[in-house]
């Protein structure tokens, strides 16, 4: 058989359906040729005939591209005689793709070029990837670009809106303008001292307190995240300011700000926040319910809701008659308003007058930390429930003269 009657039997091969047959013939008819037609004439037959598909091929890697394998993959291939496989496509008219696989042994690798050299160099970085375990991590390695990943990512599901939001301003009022994209790496102590020196020179040491807080909690992040080793914190000196803590008004300085609220639309949420001890936070979650003011507790974490009760008491209950819905102005309205009455004093005396009133009345722990809305520890938490009548009748208690 010469080269033209295998060609054209070749063709006359396309025609039959069954491709099964086809291929079976065409491995038949090539083998009884095999000895009477050069190797490379039948090789450019196959070509020729094989050239509109796909097909899976054999590379051969190189000494040098060897050396620059993984020594656990390096032995496993040296075993094959060097070679992986390769799928070749054509994927336009004159270029051809390759697409080398490998799915053994622990490594799970594909990746492909229309250059085979570069196929060839891309398989060498994804053994190396795969072999140190490494994934390209997608977190950023600069402050302001980590610092926001952190914020919209974890922060948020950790604190409460007021809270992520105070924060925030915090964050883009103070850190961000010192910081900006800087390389985390590149940041030292002295950075993070200069910052906090020049806010307590200016006497705003609550303002630094919040400022190193915030820091702090961004470096650890960014430490779980091993974009550094050491938390610049660790070695700047800052020492906490002392904080003043509110002052109770007397009882004539209570008298005479319910006084000056007559006949205005701020006498009852001022008699309200005055005879239940809330957080102005938690003003605006105020409600009537039967005998008790309702409002949530503000300094619970992990954005859990929960509801404090405060009993109407005798000093409150006069205000309410009537009153079915609460209904609180802006806290800086009412600040100056208080301003304007009892100098010296802020919104939230009124919180420190009321547990001051509780202790002066007898009110008992227990009841007092429910309507201020503390704790009182993992345990007791887990295994009190105070009933309602227990905490009106220690709310009786809480009447006093001017």
């Amino acid at each position: 058989m010469n080269y033209n009657k295998l060609e054209e039997l070749l063709q006359l091969l396309k025609d039959i359906p069954d491709s099964g047959k086809r291929d079976r013939i065409l491995q038949l008819c090539l083998n009884a040729a095999a000895d009477s037609i050069d190797e490379n004439i039948l090789q450019s037959i196959i070509g020729n005939n094989n050239q509109s598909k796909n097909q899976t091929v054999f590379l051969k890697f190189t000494k040098q591209e060897l050396s620059k394998m993984p020594i656990r993959f390096r032995k496993e291939l040296i075993i094959n005689d060097r070679l992986v496989k390769c799928r070749k496509r054509i994927s336009g008219r004159k270029t051809i793709n390759y697409e080398i696989r490998y799915r053994r042994h622990g490594y799970n690798i594909a990746v492909s070029s229309n250059d085979l050299e570069k196929a060839k160099e891309k398989f060498i970085e994804a053994l190396k990837t795969a072999d140190s375990g490494v994934t390209k991590s997608t977190v950023p390695t600069t402050f302001n670009e980590f610092a926001t990943y952190y914020f919209e990512n974890f922060r948020i599901k950790k604190v409460a809106k007021e809270t992520y939001s105070g924060d925030m301003g915090r964050y883009k009022n103070h850190i961000l303008p010192h910081f900006g994209s800087k390389p985390l790496k590149k940041i030292t102590a002295s950075d993070c001292q200069t910052l906090l020196d020049k806010y307590v020179e200016k006497g705003m040491g609550k303002t630094a307190d919040e400022i190193h807080s915030l820091l702090n909690c961004i470096f650890k992040m960014a430490i779980a995240h091993n974009l550094i080793t050491q938390n610049p914190l660790a070695i700047v000196v800052h020492s906490e300011h002392e904080r003043t803590h509110g002052k109770a008004l007397t009882k004539q300085e209570e008298r005479k700000l319910l006084d000056g609220l007559k006949g205005t639309r701020y006498l009852v949420p001022f008699a309200v926040a005055l005879y239940t001890g809330m957080r102005p936070n938690e003003y605006k979650t105020a409600k009537i319910q039967g005998d008790f003011i309702i409002a949530v507790n503000s300094k619970r974490k992990n954005k859990k809701v929960e509801y404090k009760r405060i009993p109407i008491s005798p000093m409150l209950k006069p205000y309410l008659e009537g009153v079915t819905e609460l209904d609180f102005p802006y806290v800086e309205s009412m600040r100056t308003h208080m301003n304007e009455h009892v100098k010296g004093h802020k919104i939230y005396d009124m919180r420190t007058t009321f547990y001051t009133r509780c202790r002066e009345c007898g009110v008992a722990d227990a009841a007092r930390d429910e309507f201020m809305g503390h704790s009182s520890g993992a345990l007791a938490n887990a295994y009190t429930d105070l009933s309602d009548e227990y905490l009106l009748n220690e709310a009786k208690k809480l009447v006093w003269s001017y």
